[in-house]
């Protein structure tokens, strides 16, 4: 697990390698990655957007980006968590990710970004 706080907000993450669901014979590796957002602020925020680097190890580079997250903007008052879990492809067995959010205090509607800290992607078989 990787966890970084940016402008009082905390972002964890955990990923895990879905096997069952994988074909490495067709180079296809799924992957799920668990986000626990915390807001440490004693400010209500709410997550506008997010924007992804997805980067697996032959170079490939994949941008995504869009409104909320799982079609979801969630509010978090001060000391509020908000936990999701999605999924990526690549096609190959290592890979990372990294972005960042972007929040709005919902007091003195500034908007502000908060990083999504790089964290890696493994199938285990490459760990031997």
């Amino acid at each position: 697990m990787v966890q970084k706080i940016t402008a009082g907000v905390s972002i964890k993450v955990e990923s895990f390698y879905l096997q069952e669901q994988s074909n490495p014979i067709n180079s296809e590796f799924f992957f799920a990655y668990r986000i626990t957002i915390q807001n440490l602020t004693n400010m209500p925020v709410k997550l506008l957007s997010r924007f992804w680097n997805i980067v697996d190890s032959n170079g490939t580079k994949r941008i995504v980006e869009g409104e909320g997250v799982i079609g979801q903007q969630p509010v978090l008052q001060a000391n509020d968590s908000y936990q999701y879990t999605s999924a990526c492809n690549l096609r190959t067995e290592l890979g990372k990710m990294f972005g960042n959010y972007i929040f709005i205090n919902l007091y003195d509607k500034t908007t502000f970004e908060v990083t999504i800290p790089e964290f890696e992607l493994i199938a285990p078989a490459k760990l031997n």
